[in-house]
This record gives C-alpha cells, structure tokens and sequence, in this order.
C-alpha cells in the first residue's frame, strides 16, 4: 500500500471549541505550512450540526476552503440532523462517506479523528 502525503480530519466532535482550537488550525497550518499535500475535512455525526448552526464555525469552514481544504459531510448524519441543504449551501460536499473514507484508508491516506 503506497504512502501518501494527504491527511484526512474526522470531526465528529459537538464541541464547537474542538472545532475552532484544533480541527481548524491544524487543518490551515497543514497546507500553508506543507505538511500535506491535501487535507480532506469530514464533517461526520453531532458536528454536522455544529458546522450547520454556528456562524463562527461556519466563518472558519469558508476559510479553510479558501486555503484548499476539501470539505466534506456524511449525507446520512446530514439528513438524521436535518442539515443536508444548510451544509451543501455552504459549498461542502455532502455524500455517503462510509466508501470514500473507506477508499481514502485504503490508499495511504493518514486519518486523525476528532
């Protein structure tokens, strides 16, 4: 299995602090430092309610995807939290993660989950 240079983030955490003090200023300082060459974001479970409804969190995801961050959300945890719209308005791409994660795992990509 090669090695790659990509990071995937899992946030699953409700905790909009997790978010602002962890997720995000690693994800930033990743690419604008070049440690990785991508950085996916998953935005999976109670945080996908969290990106949904906190305009902080909400700045900070569209900065992150200014920096190339690839954003992205569990359609299934989107649509238990009634958030699918809000986030795709938000220019994430909401799908089923359960392959794509899958696929990312199996091809090198690093995961940290949070």
């Amino acid at each position: 299995m090669p090695n790659t240079p990509n990071l995937v983030l899992l946030w699953s955490s409700r905790d909009p602090e997790v978010f602002q003090q962890l997720v995000a200023m690693y994800a930033r300082n990743s690419l604008r430092n070049g440690w990785w060459d991508r950085v996916r974001l998953i935005i999976w479970g109670p945080s996908a309610q969290v990106a949904a409804e906190d305009a902080p969190v909400q700045a900070l995801l569209d900065e992150l995807q200014s920096d190339g961050v690839e954003l992205l959300a569990c359609q299934r945890c989107a649509e238990n939290y009634g958030v699918s719209a809000t986030l795709a308005d938000l220019g994430i791409d909401v799908q089923y993660m359960g392959q794509p994660l899958t696929d990312m795992l199996q091809s090198g990509w690093h995961c940290l989950t949070f």
